[in-house]
């Protein structure tokens, strides 16, 4: 891939994006308005079916990283981070729809940054974990919180769950972390606002860390975290992340087509640990219960 540098010689980032150009995958660079394929077909970005941009085979998870994230849950950050997966299944694109399931109520947003893996990696220092991520991506890490009270500990259907997984627009490279603003709205109003500086642990660092034990190959994924105040959406709201340098991620929830089977496996419950975490981790202080819908 080509690296734009200025007179001076730092390198400029650079935005790629996947989309479905006449129904084959296909890497495309951002050309002002425009999306370029590499035989010269254009499409407009408004008019693109975006893909995720980058093609994993492995999506892994931090716990909590921001600090008003721990602060809201009045918790304590470990000594060293610690991770869950999202499984393939769960990754799309801009502008998909992501569906909750007919007999959930409880699915919260979480607005991140996505590390994006560009060469095989396997016991690096926090000084080489950088020359290993092929840029970074905005993502939404969405919780199924029906789940919560069997799934805590792995968060498989919590977060796991068919759709809960978009990264996009574009892969972004040459990109600088630091300082770098983040924010969630719902339908247009701002739920989550912080910058990167609240990151306990950054890029480098995670990348570092999980590739002391585990190989990571070009593609993989690896999100980095939220800042407080996810909360409950509901079907028909439009929830979009926005990270300063890397653009936005927008996405639709929808309700799923088939309602959640009752005759295998636990049921979606309603405890005080799932509303407790689907609303922040005070709302029976506050008295606030969001409407059903």
């Amino acid at each position: 891939m080509t690296t734009a540098t200025t007179s001076g010689g730092s390198a400029l980032p650079i935005s790629t994006r996947r989309i479905l150009l006449d129904g084959y995958p296909t890497q495309v660079v951002e050309n002002g308005q425009d999306l370029v394929a590499g035989d010269g077909r254009r499409v407009a970005i408004t008019e693109a079916n975006h893909l995720a941009p980058c093609q994993p085979t492995k999506i892994i998870c931090i716990h909590l990283n921001y600090r008003s994230r721990v602060e809201e849950f009045m918790a304590k950050l470990p000594a060293a981070p610690t991770y869950f997966h999202k499984p393939l299944t769960s990754l799309c694109g801009h502008g998909a729809d992501i569906v909750r399931p007919d007999g959930c109520k409880w699915l919260n947003y979480e607005g991140e940054i996505a590390i994006v893996i560009g060469r095989t990696c396997r016991n690096v220092s926090p000084d080489e974990a950088g020359n290993y991520i092929a840029g970074y991506s905005v993502a939404n890490d969405y919780g199924l919180h029906d789940f919560r009270d069997t799934d805590a500990g792995s968060m498989l259907r919590v977060k796991g769950s068919d759709t809960l997984c978009p990264v996009g627009p574009s892969l972004v490279e040459n990109w600088d972390f630091r300082g770098k603003g983040i924010r969630t709205l719902v339908n247009g109003e701002v739920r989550q606002e912080a910058t990167t500086d609240e990151m306990q642990w950054d890029m480098h660092y995670l990348v570092a860390d999980l590739a002391r034990t585990i190989t990571l190959v070009p593609g993989d994924v690896i999100l980095s975290g939220t800042p407080a105040n996810s909360r409950t959406v509901y079907p028909g709201d439009v929830v979009t992340v926005e990270v300063e340098g890397l653009g936005s991620l927008t996405n639709t929830i929808v309700s799923g087509p088939t309602a959640i089977r009752t005759d295998v496996g636990a049921q979606p419950s309603e405890s005080e640990e799932v509303l407790s975490t689907a609303q922040g981790g005070d709302w029976e202080f506050r008295g606030i219960r969001p409407p059903q819908k």
